[in-house]
């Protein structure tokens, strides 16, 4: 072995400690947050508070070590708090331990049956809502103890015992969570340097240190949190009560514990690749992380602590942090147990009402609006709603099984609610549009609409749907083979049409079925077919016949790739070849300099009807131009100008912004306190833009007669007029101007309307009018 060569194990340990300070960093960040939740948290569910110090140096450890998702935290979560409060008041904390362990040993069996993903088959309207009821149960109980009182044994007595409470009101807690909130809110909000310095320390950790200085200094007298001796901590003990209840209790545990990891672990993993950039990490180990948590279960209910979960908040505030690896969490666990030997007395000194008053936040931030906007979106407030109102009335199982229930009826409705339609347009063919799944239900609806076209008549049928059964099927063919019969016509369109032959062969050419992904904006009309096995519906009889073995699953990414390169060569290459060839002869020739986002919904090709050797696109975050001399370590921008201006010769620029930007978001978010990213660093060339709509000397921008709609559309109008400015400032272009060679154009494309603006000449103003002239305007 040479002097210079080395071992592998070599390598090993100088990337441990290579990564040693950023870990350390983050498992103290994180352990200031773990710290006060856990004693919050032990105190919601009527457990000994020793019990949450276990449950995160278990979880930070056992679950650290062996789980599969490396930068997720493990501890007591708000998402079980309901549970076990339920357990203890049904079976007693030791019994509860017991079932802690029971649960650990069923997750583990789910991993050995590497059901793990199955998991997340369950609808994210129901967890999210299962969660948000668990946060309302939460934030009601520990109103009581906010208030001064002690709460009741349901978020219904909870409720009905509010108006009792409040005319008791014991002034000194409630003074205290008010300050212990006042501080939460308004730590991340401190302005300036020192607000800056301040809010590298954890809120919670700040307003229960607040709250507590404030009640030792005052001489406050008031509940405080009571740590007794180790040497009397309860250890669990053999189950007892009804078998079919402690059944349903270990399952309730698993289900809800599994889920709330295995859903922390996915979310963990893909901020992990939005915050580190282009550099992918290996996607979590879902099975494994399930062991790790049976694991971390097993052994937090034999030392007496609470379920543990993977937990989001710590998760997020860990990778935030800048962790590398395991060991952030595993050290995290470790400053928990030397904290419960060590700071006892400083511990003691907490008051309930601090840590009430956090909790009680938690379970409010639980109500997630972000989650509303989902479930609105994707129409699933039904099951979002009945499965909260399930969840405070009846308890976590019972409100989960509710939810199920719930979405397994509207599927079933969307699926029998097809809607049917049939119009005669001017030029006398009857249109019969089926708007969804075509199934047995659908087929009287069916079958009536399509007997009363006339025999003869021409008809068009638009199949808007994804699926089709055989009832279906045979319904719409049979009425087809008739409707030919009798001297008609039929062309079926849509998703589906590929199982219909056109009734004219001479209309073979142009039946519209399939994808018809190239159709609108290039010059080669019908010639994508991109028909997938899978999604072709062909005649049921064909389907007997013995399938091909399919070839190995792809990663998605991956396959989709290659489904993309295999219809490109089977369809469209034979139709452009000789175009191309042409191109590649003569070389490129665009007109244009078309400088757009990166923003994946914007097909340059599309928006502007052009095909190949029509544009030099330009495309970057938020079609930014820097101006020439500005501080930037990527010159691709102006490089890309001065070749195409220079050596290309193009005719005309085009600055191309659009709506819901995520660069003008992020830019209108961004603050100096922020750390520097390579994407913050690009985003600096932005700020022209920002300050332009902010200087009261420029008009806003006006889009087709309206102003806009919000701040981001406003900065994504007023960044396009910007950035045309700081095009005219390069020399190339400049010059190009100065000669009468080259035009600038603005362009606005709204995503959501499908509709393209243009920049009037001399004014903020975009216009979709002025495309009848474009010649006179800019």
């Amino acid at each position: 072995m040479t002097a210079t060569s080395r071992t592998p194990a070599a390598d090993d340990r100088a990337q441990v400690r290579k990564d040693l300070p950023a870990d350390l960093s983050a498992s103290i960040a994180v352990f200031l947050i773990a710290l006060p939740l856990s004693l919050g948290i032990a105190l919601a569910t009527g457990a000994p508070l020793q019990a949450g110090l276990v449950a995160a140096a278990v979880g930070g450890i056992v679950a650290g070590r062996l789980g599969g998702a490396p930068l997720q935290v493990s501890g007591p979560a708000a998402g079980l708090t309901v549970v076990t409060a339920e357990l203890i008041q049904h079976y007693g904390w030791r019994t509860t331990c017991a079932i802690t362990v029971l649960a650990g040993f069923c997750q583990l069996g789910l991993a050995v049956l590497r059901t793990a993903r199955s998991a997340l088959m369950v609808s994210p309207a129901i967890v999210h809502g299962m969660l948000a009821g668990i946060g309302v149960t939460i934030a009601l109980a520990q109103l009581h103890i906010v208030l001064g009182g002690t709460p009741q044994s349901s978020a219904v007595a909870n409720v009905l015992g509010l108006p009792g409470q409040l005319a008791d009101l014991h002034p000194v807690a409630l003074g205290i969570s008010v300050l212990t909130l006042v501080v939460l809110l308004g730590w991340p909000r401190l302005p300036g340097r020192t607000g800056s310095a301040l809010r590298k320390v954890p809120a919670a950790l700040a307003a229960v240190a607040t709250a507590t200085a404030f009640a030792a200094l005052a001489g406050l007298s008031l509940p405080r949190v009571d740590l007794p001796s180790w040497r009397s901590h309860a250890l669990p003990e053999l189950p007892e009560g009804p078998v079919l209840g402690l059944i349903a209790a270990v399952l309730t545990i698993t289900l809800v514990g599994s889920v709330e990891s295995l859903l922390s672990a996915v979310a963990t993993d893909k901020l992990i690749a939005s915050e580190r950039g282009t550099k992918r990490p290996p996607r979590v180990d879902l099975n494994r992380e399930l062991r790790g948590q049976g694991a971390a279960n097993i052994v937090s209910g034999a030392l007496g602590g609470l379920p543990i979960t993977g937990v989001a908040v710590r998760s997020v505030a860990n990778v935030k942090a800048g962790a590398v690896s395991r060991k952030s969490s595993m050290m995290h666990g470790l400053w928990i147990v030397l904290a419960a030997g060590l700071l006892v007395p400083v511990l003691d000194l907490i008051p309930l009402a601090a840590l009430a008053a956090l909790v009680m936040a938690v379970g409010i931030q639980m109500v997630s609006i972000t989650h509303l906007r989902s479930v609105t979106r994707h129409r699933e407030i039904p099951v979002y709603g009945t499965t909260i109102v399930a969840v405070v009335l009846g308890g976590v199982l019972e409100g989960v099984a509710v939810g199920i229930a719930v979405a397994v009826a509207l599927a079933l409705h969307r699926l029998a609610r097809t809607r049917i339609t049939a119009e005669q347009l001017d030029d006398g063919v009857h249109r019969v549009w089926a708007r969804g799944q075509l199934t047995f239900l659908a087929v009287p609806r069916l079958s009536r609409v399509l007997n009363q076209i006339p025999h003869d008549g021409r008809v068009v049928i638009e199949l808007d749907g994804s699926f089709m059964d055989h009832a279906a099927y045979e319904t719409l063919r049979d009425w087809q083979d008739s409707h030919l019969a009798h001297g008609g016509s039929v062309e079926v369109t849509g998703r589906r049409a590929d199982a219909f032959p056109p009734s004219d062969p001479a209309r073979r050419g142009t039946q519209r079925g399939g994808h018809q992904c190239c159709r609108p904006w290039t010059p080669w009309q019908n010639h994508c077919d991109h028909r997938a096995a899978a999604d072709t519906l062909a005649d049921p009889a064909a389907e007997a016949a013995p399938a091909t073995p399919a070839p190995a699953p792809r990663r998605r990414g991956a396959g989709q790739l290659a489904s993309g390169i295999s219809a490109f060569q089977r369809d469209t290459a034979p139709r452009v070849r000789d175009e191309l060839a042409r191109l590649a002869r003569e070389g490129q020739r665009p007109s244009q300099l078309f400088l757009t986002c990166a923003d994946s919904r914007l097909v340059t090709s599309m928006i502007t009807a052009s095909g190949p050797g029509d544009l030099f696109t330009v495309r970057n975050v938020g079609n930014l131009v820097p101006l020439p001399g500005a501080e930037s370590t990527d010159d691709s921008v102006a490089a890309a100008i001065e070749y195409a201006v220079d050596v290309l010769e193009v005719d005309s620029i085009t600055v191309c912004g659009h709506s819901g930007c995520g660069a003008m978001q992020a830019l209108l978010n961004s603050s100096p306190a922020m750390p520097m990213t390579p994407l913050r660093r690009w985003l600096r060339h932005g700020l022209p833009s920002l300050e332009r709509m902010a200087s009261r000397h420029h008009a806003w921008a006006r889009i087709s007669g309206r102003l806009p709609a919000d701040a981001v559309e406003q900065l994504c109008l007023t960044n396009v007029v910007q950035q045309l400015e700081h095009l005219r400032a390069h020399e190339s272009v400049a010059r190009r101007l100065a000669e009468g060679t080259l035009e600038l154009h603005g362009m606005y494309f709204h995503v959501g309307e499908a509709q393209a603006y243009l920049l009037s000449e001399g004014e903020d103003f975009f216009d979709c009018r002025v495309f009848d002239t474009v010649g006179q305007n800019a």
